[in-house]
């Protein structure tokens, strides 16, 4: 089956995801967990990226980012992936033993709107739906620990979106997605289908050139 073609345009919101290769448990302790928001920064600072949310796991994580110039995604996502490689291997004494990922991330164009909140949601609710934590505040390695307990610096690191998000924005994140938001979100990730309104993902299918096979048959359920 050939791969998905990548979007890599400026001023889109993207969805972003890498998992960890063959099941591999990458982050355990709170050292492999500032390895990866060291590199996460430097990786903002070096692209000048906007970073919306973010959500680091045990083995996979999750972006939703803002690329402010065209190509300029791919070039953040493929310097930070080898940056946080070496380091990895340099802390657990692994060097040379290859790739810690399963392969190149994936990923997804979001609809500035609601379709917008809904990713950001998801990404945030991961420890949550993972049961790492019964608090979502309890998530140190997140956007939302950013959001709410950051000091000034650290909430630099993100970038506001132009959805403005909710005022109670902890209650908005604690309520469950959908059957149907949380089967459309996964449909994105797992196909790299656009996710939005249903007439906007259409446009953006034609005017990226994507795979036929996101049309038609097989199109994930619109959300309400």
């Amino acid at each position: 089956m050939p791969r998905a073609q990548r979007v890599d345009i400026a001023d889109h919101y993207y969805h972003v995801i890498n998992r960890a290769s063959a099941r591999l448990t990458l982050f355990e302790s709170k050292d492999d967990y500032g390895i990866f928001e060291s590199v996460l920064v430097e990786a903002v600072e070096k692209y000048d990226m906007g970073l919306v949310a973010y959500c680091c796991m045990p083995n996979h994580f999750h972006f939703v980012l803002k690329p402010k110039n065209d190509g300029n995604l791919s070039k953040f996502m493929y310097w930070f992936s080898m940056t946080l490689t070496l380091r990895w291997h340099a802390i657990k004494k692994t060097t040379g033993s290859g790739h810690i990922f399963q392969g190149r991330y994936k990923s997804f164009l979001i609809q500035d709107d609601e379709h917008l909140l809904t990713v950001i949601r998801y990404v945030e609710r991961n420890p949550l739906r993972a049961k790492l934590v019964t608090d979502l505040r309890e998530w140190k390695y997140s956007s939302l620990f950013r959001r709410l307990k950051g000091n000034d610096k650290q909430k630099k690191l993100l970038t506001k979106a132009d959805t403005t998000l909710p005022e109670d924005y902890i209650l908005f994140v604690q309520i469950p997605l959908t059957p149907a938001e949380l089967e459309s979100a996964r449909n994105s990730v797992n196909k790299g289908v656009p996710y939005g309104k249903e007439e906007w993902r259409d446009t953006m299918v034609d005017r990226f050139k994507l795979q036929a096979t996101m049309r038609g048959k097989g199109r994930p359920k619109k959300c309400s």
